[in-house]
């Protein structure tokens, strides 16, 4: 996550508007090893946030794929300094495989002169403790296509062939309206700047909403790559975007179609079991000081009903496909129960 990592450790550039950069470590992982990295099972190591909507695609997609032990997932916690993510969350702030405090050491490892932003999600050689890539488009695509040989028995095709054509269309148009556009109104420098990204925004969900008013997903009648991409920013638009990002004609939750089709996503496993809604909120409030210098993490909004009934069966489509739900979550990566779904105590 680029615009997340400046040096300066400021996310608004007064008068201009927010314009990021998506220059990735472009090296591949694949089945041939072209670029020097073969698919090999226990080699690498995915390193993400939950709190990091890029990070928490390649967290799902690693899930519903069942590459759980090919592929060891580290974790980093929900705010960083200026420098680096860091590893807090574990035991000494080491990551238990790498032993490093810092994802930037992987980075230095391999780019000791690396000029950009250390970035969520990063996958680690570990042998030789240097990242690989940080090309989190990527790295998803990657993940279906060229470690299909170890997907689990029953994991559901998130980008096949035939679609391809159109869930890059799709996926085109919500990174740069949506996935992007929260961020362009968020870090806006000019009153200019920030209503022309509202506009697109809003412009793209109203489209949005359309396309899947009489469907069920976004491309052909199963789960894909498309509504990955699409899941990791709505979840976060009440919790985040409406308010501290001044994304607010409208919640997601008074926009009925999307909000039945996040919530229909939200209950299928692999999706708001990956969500960790306190970790969410503590990044974007307590990392962005220049728009929110306080750092106050507010309360809400209450998210009980993310569990209320959606009601899109009725638009048929098969989540899985052929393909089968996956299993639970490991053990070391259930997300704790108080922040996934945090419920109001009786009063």
């Amino acid at each position: 996550m680029t615009e997340e990592n400046s040096t300066t450790g400021a996310y608004v550039e007064a008068g201009k508007e927010f314009t990021r950069d998506t220059h990735y470590i472009e090296t591949r992982i694949t089945a041939d090893g072209r670029d020097g990295y073969p698919v090999e099972p226990g080699r690498y190591r995915l390193i993400v946030a939950r709190a990091c909507p890029w990070a928490n695609r390649a967290i799902i997609v690693r899930r519903l794929l069942g590459l759980e032990d090919v592929l060891s997932m580290g974790m980093c916690g929900p705010t960083h300094d200026k420098r680096s993510w860091t590893f807090d969350l574990d035991p000494d702030g080491l990551d238990p495989v790498l032993k490093i405090p810092r994802l930037q050491d992987a980075y230095f490892a391999r780019f000791p002169e690396y000029p950009r932003g250390i970035t969520v999600p990063a996958i680690v050689d570990v042998p030789t403790g240097q990242v690989v890539t940080n090309n989190y488009p990527q790295i998803t695509l990657d993940l279906s296509t060229q470690w299909s040989q170890y997907h689990r028995e029953g994991a559901p095709q998130l980008y096949p062939e035939h679609l391809r054509t159109e869930i890059d269309e799709v996926a085109d148009l919500i990174f740069r309206d949506v996935n992007n556009g929260v961020y362009r109104c968020g870090f806006a420098g000019s009153q200019e700047a920030y209503d022309a990204a509202y506009e697109r925004l809003f412009a793209r969900l109203d489209w949005l909403t359309d396309r899947l008013s009489g469907q069920r997903y976004l491309v052909g009648d199963t789960i894909t790559e498309a509504d990955v991409r699409l899941f990791t920013t709505l979840v976060r638009f009440d919790p985040v975007y409406h308010g501290h990002f001044k994304c607010n004609r409208s919640k997601l939750s008074e926009m009925p179609v999307l909000w039945a089709y996040a919530r229909d996503l939200f209950q299928t496993p692999g999706f708001g079991d990956t969500v960790d809604f306190a970790q969410i909120k503590r990044h974007y409030y307590v990392v962005h000081t220049d728009i929110n210098p306080t750092q106050i993490v507010p309360a809400g909004p209450d998210l009980a009903n993310w569990l209320t009934p959606h009601g899109r069966e009725s638009l048929g489509g098969r989540p899985f496909g052929d393909g089968t739900p996956p299993l639970p979550p490991k053990p070391g990566e259930v997300v704790p129960a108080r922040d996934w779904v945090p419920v109001h105590s009786p009063a």
